[in-house]
């Protein structure tokens, strides 16, 4: 795998992000959960990868994934939601369009909603 991956929560957060990339991304999904054996796998998917990004919720679940996932990954790159949308979920695509694009991808401008 070459290219850039985004590990995320879950489906939700996946397809969000893709509605605004403009750029074939790998977005892996946690389904919000963590065990040593799912930080291995994800350690192997990413080994290959040239930038791994963790964007994971900004509530207490969220932020304790990331920091187990962080020791497994210590490499990768963290996106965050502002807190006032706590979840990647809840985000408005403009605002995840302007995370993304500030860590350096390719935005798709005609998804985006307005405000």
């Amino acid at each position: 795998m070459d290219g850039c991956v985004i590990i995320v929560e879950g489906k939700t957060d996946r397809e969000r992000l893709l509605r605004v990339l403009a750029e074939p991304v790998t977005i892996l999904c946690t389904w919000g959960t963590y065990s040593p054996e799912k930080g291995e796998e994800l350690a192997m998917q990413t080994q290959d990868a040239d930038e791994v990004y963790l964007f994971t919720d900004e509530d207490d679940s969220g932020k304790k994934l990331r920091a187990h996932l962080m020791e497994d990954l210590p490499h990768a790159a963290h996106l965050h939601t502002q807190k006032m949308y706590g979840e990647v979920a809840n985000t408005p695509l403009n605002v995840l369009a302007d995370i993304l694009e500030r860590a350096g991808f390719a935005i798709d401008p005609s998804h985006l909603e307005l405000g």
